[in-house]
């Protein structure tokens, strides 16, 4: 499994919109083959600083399958204008973990 991780910094005027929509989009990310979930998380220091959390089966499932498909264009023209700066993706694998 991969984790792909963003930083979201969400113009300060428009939060409330942007997670309105980014409820909406979550059907074009979610219909893509080896997608698993996600999750949004907003910071409690900065208003309008966001985690996205996504989980894929591979990176290529992300890069290639999302970034190539029809929904990733719809994702991209419903969120992207709410980025400022534009943000950088970062993607993960697991090394350890513990859960008590």
């Amino acid at each position: 499994m991969i984790l792909e991780a963003v930083f979201l910094y969400v113009k300060p005027d428009f939060v409330t919109q942007f997670e309105t929509d980014f409820i909406k989009a979550s059907q074009y990310i979610s219909s893509i083959h080896g997608y698993l979930g996600h999750r949004l998380e907003k910071c409690l220091e900065v208003e309008n600083k966001y985690l996205l959390l996504v989980d894929w089966n591979t990176l290529e499932d992300h890069t290639v399958g999302f970034r190539n498909s029809e929904a990733y264009l719809e994702w991209k023209k419903m969120l992207h204008h709410y980025y400022e700066p534009f943000p950088v993706v970062e993607h993960f694998e697991t090394v350890f973990i513990y859960k008590k």
